[in-house]
């Protein structure tokens, strides 16, 4: 957790920030090629987090492991939680692991980082603090031999969804974006974060996929920062008028 006392009331989360892989794992017998492509993390987010960070003086919560060793973001249990392949590679260690070893895994990183962020959640609410969820999160140029022409997406579902549209609304202005409503990705019953913190407590959200190339460098993760920060600001005013 970085800047955890943080007065701002963007609250940043970093589900697949990381790719950390426990050493009594083997690497999941994975080359380092594998483990340092997007099947084991979100390229960029660790940095732009980091950035986002300071720049907004707000609280980035982030999951240092691999989401190969389990997914963050998805139900503990879920087919895909603890993938036995990923774009085509075959993680062989997790296609042999039985129900107690993901039960080992689900308790000791994803039931603690969902843990952080429900204290933090309740800490600034009981502190009258202002929250806004802001889930980061990059996707892959290509997937499945498949060219994605978005360079942002905004991800929203139940809850109150205002904040996410009022986000699309201010990246649809530049078509040069082409931005995606739920592109690349849908938000559904597959993501959990964002479901499981925002929806019952009606907390305004987003959750923001940025093309991985467009964070491949300091010049990329500084542009996006200041792309984000002015999205986070200008929905703040906005999501309340739709």
């Amino acid at each position: 957790m970085l800047n955890p006392d943080a007065p701002s009331p963007f609250l940043l989360l970093g589900d697949h920030a990381g790719n950390v892989i426990p050493r009594g794992m083997a690497d999941l017998g994975l080359d380092e090629t594998e483990r340092t492509r997007h099947i084991a993390w979100d390229i960029g987010i660790a940095a732009l987090g980091e950035a986002l960070s300071e720049r907004l003086n707000a609280t980035f919560i982030r999951q240092t492991y691999s989401r190969l060793v389990i997914d963050c973001n998805r139900r503990p249990g879920a087919p895909d939680s603890i993938p036995p392949v990923s774009d085509g590679t075959a993680i062989a260690a997790n296609a042999a692991l039985d129900a107690a070893g993901a039960a080992a895994r689900a308790d000791a990183i994803h039931a603690p980082y969902q843990a952080v962020i429900g204290e933090a959640i309740e800490r600034r609410l009981a502190a009258g603090q202002e929250t806004i969820l802001i889930a980061l999160h990059s996707f892959t140029p290509r997937m499945r031999g498949i060219d994605r022409p978005w360079k942002v997406g905004i991800l929203h579902d139940k809850g109150d969804s205002r904040f996410a549209r009022a986000m699309l609304e201010y990246f649809a202005r530049d078509p040069d974006l082409h931005a995606g409503d739920n592109e690349p990705y849908s938000m559904d019953i597959i993501d959990y974060t964002i479901p499981f913190h925002a929806y019952d407590r009606r907390l305004p959200y987003a959750e923001i996929e940025i093309r991985q190339d467009l964070l491949a460098d300091e010049a990329g993760i500084a542009e996006w920062c200041d792309r984000t920060e002015q999205a986070l600001i200008s929905a703040r005013a906005r999501y309340r008028d739709l």
